[in-house]
C-alpha cells in the first residue's frame, strides 16, 4: 500500500514565509520611523536598510509563486499518476482476460506481478505453496510464458508497446 506523501515541505516554507513576513514588517516599519526622523537626504546605513528590507519583501512574494506553482505542479502530478495506475491496471486486467485466468489464478497473478514470492503469496490466500506453484503453471500455461520474468515481460513489452504507439 502507499504511504501517503509527506507535507512538511509546503509546511515548513510556509512558516519560513510567515517569519520573513513579520522580519519584513519589522524592517519596512523601521525604515519609515528613521525616515521620519531624518527628515532631508536619509544616511547611507538607512538607504541599505531600505534596500535590505525591499528585497526582503520581494523574496516573500517570490517564495510565495514559488510554492504555489509547486503545489500545483504536485497535484498534476498526483493525478497523472492515477492515471497511468490505472492505466497499468487495465493492461494487466486485459492480459488477465486474454488468457482466460480463473478468478483465483487471477488473484495469484496479481499478486505476482506486485512481485511477492509463492510463500507470501501462500500466506496471503491461506494455501499451501504446493497449490500457489499449481496455479501458477496454470497461469504460465494460459500466458504463453514459462517463468515469472517471462510474465512480467509480456505485461511490460504491452505497456512499452502502447507508449510508442501513443507516441507516434
Amino acid at each position: 500500500m502507499a504511504t501517503p506523501a509527506r507535507q512538511t515541505p509546503p509546511a515548513a516554507m510556509l512558516i519560513l514565509i510567515v517569519a520573513q513576513a513579520f522580519c519584513a514588517l519589522f524592517f519596512v516599519s523601521d525604515v519609515i520611523t528613521d525616515l521620519t526622523e531624518v527628515g532631508g537626504k536619509p544616511p547611507l546605513h538607512l538607504s541599505i536598510e531600505a534596500i535590505a528590507a525591499a528585497t526582503l519583501v520581494g523574496a516573500i512574494f517570490l517564495e510565495i509563486r514559488i510554492l504555489r506553482n509547486l503545489i500545483t505542479r504536485k497535484a498534476r502530478l498526483e493525478v497523472s499518476l492515477k492515471e497511468a495506475s490505472r492505466a497499468v491496471f487495465e493492461v494487466i486486467e486485459a492480459h488477465f482476460d486474454s488468457w482466460a485466468l480463473s478468478p483465483a489464478e487471477r488473484d495469484v497473478a496479481g499478486f505476482l506481478v506486485k512481485g511477492l514470492s509463492i510463500t507470501e503469496i501462500a500466506e496471503l490466500r491461506g494455501n499451501k505453496e504446493g497449490t500457489i506453484k499449481a496455479h501458477l503453471n496454470a497461469i504460465y500455461r494460459k500466458s504463453g510464458t514459462k517463468n515469472r520474468a517471462e510474465l512480467m515481460s509480456a505485461v511490460i513489452d504491452t505497456l512499452i508497446d502502447a507508449d510508442i504507439d501513443n507516441d507516434t
